[in-house]
């Protein structure tokens, strides 16, 4: 017969055992990280879809000048809001060429001049404001301007480059430094963790300027996607990277391992789809449409789209995000410096012979 088991390494496992034996092994980790990638996943899925499957017109800036007060003026106004299904945030000016310098300064969408005692309307849209709006608006007005009796011109002012009909260019360099920024930061983590803090954020901005540079040399060198103003976008392309760079790193000292998470969901969930590079942010939900601009990812974008497209306007605001982003991110990290995983020990001083 055989020996029946007995002491303590007989007993079957109690279920606090069992659990204690399951936190210790990398099965834990595993199974959470099963889960939190299939959240990711739908909403990665659900955010994109939620920003840019069926952009709607909300507000649009729109200058009027001329005599829009006249009553068939009014009724193509009417017309054009009910035929958008939106409000248009009227912008007064004096003249056209007041108007066109509001384009210039992004502060309006479109112009319409009406002529002739409201019999005639001239719609100037600017591509380069936004391609999805401007695209709406053409569509619109010459329906409204039949429906109404009004005649429509309709011209774009500031059109788009030809090797980027749509507008999404920008969009797309831009997110390639934010994702590649927090991903350069990552395998810094991995494969680089010995460095001390001075160190991890001199290469930190070491590879966003190499980075920056060489997108900016691919679009506009060898693809010829874009024309950019090359040190301006080369240098706003670096700074993106290295803020997103410090982003991972702020959290990756204050989470530890699970700093991609609020990584990710900062940048990609939240901050790419709000940041108006695929959409333009009167079409955007009005909660996303205002908070892209204080992410980096739209500030990113913004500025990028005002370097490529409005020489000589540029703002400051998108400057200040970013800088913001990066000296919190700096501080979080130097201040906490010591929770950070890696770093080295001070080599010893030899002693005296």
């Amino acid at each position: 017969m055989s020996e029946m088991p007995h002491g303590a390494h007989g007993k079957p496992p109690t279920r606090r055992e069992r659990w204690a034996d399951f936190k210790e092994s990398p099965f834990l980790p595993a199974t959470v990280l099963v889960l939190i990638i299939s959240a990711a996943a739908g909403l990665f899925a659900g955010s994109y879809t939620y920003s840019m499957a069926n952009p709607t017109p909300r507000h649009v800036p729109t200058a009027i000048v001329g005599a829009y007060d006249e009553a068939r003026g009014k009724v193509f106004l009417d017309g054009m809001e009910k035929a958008l299904d939106a409000s248009l945030q009227i912008h007064t000016y004096d003249s056209r060429a007041a108007a066109v310098e509001a384009v210039n300064d992004q502060k309006v969408f479109a112009i319409f001049e009406v002529r002739e005692p409201g019999r005639a309307v001239t719609l100037d849209v600017s591509g380069a404001s936004g391609a999805s709006v401007a695209e709406l608006l053409a569509e619109a007005a010459p329906a409204v301007g039949k429906e109404t009796g009004v005649a429509v011109t309709v011209r774009d002012i500031k059109p788009l480059q030809k090797g980027d009909p749509r507008g999404l260019a920008i969009f797309y360099i831009s997110l390639a430094a934010v994702v590649i920024g927090f991903i350069g930061a990552i395998q810094l983590s991995v494969h680089a963790r010995a460095l001390n803090p001075l160190e991890r954020i001199a290469f930190t901005a070491a590879y966003a300027l190499f980075g920056g540079f060489a997108i900016a040399a691919v679009v506009d060198w060898l693809l010829g996607a874009l024309d950019l103003p090359f040190v301006e976008s080369w240098l706003i392309l670096a700074f993106t990277m290295f803020t997103s760079g410090m982003v991972f790193t702020m959290f990756n000292t204050l989470f530890g391992r699970w700093a991609m998470i609020p990584t990710w969901g900062l940048m990609v969930l939240l901050g790419n789809p709000s940041s108006g590079g695929a959409v333009s942010w009167p079409l955007l939900p009005s909660v996303l449409g205002y908070i892209g601009r204080w992410l980096p990812p739209g500030a990113s974008v913004n500025a990028q789209h005002t370097a490529v497209y409005f020489a000589g306007h540029q703002h400051v605001f998108p400057f200040l995000v970013l800088a913001g982003w990066a000296l919190v991110s700096c501080a979080v990290f130097w201040t906490w410096r010591h929770r950070h995983p890696g770093g080295r020990e001070a080599e010893p001083a030899h002693a005296a012979d």
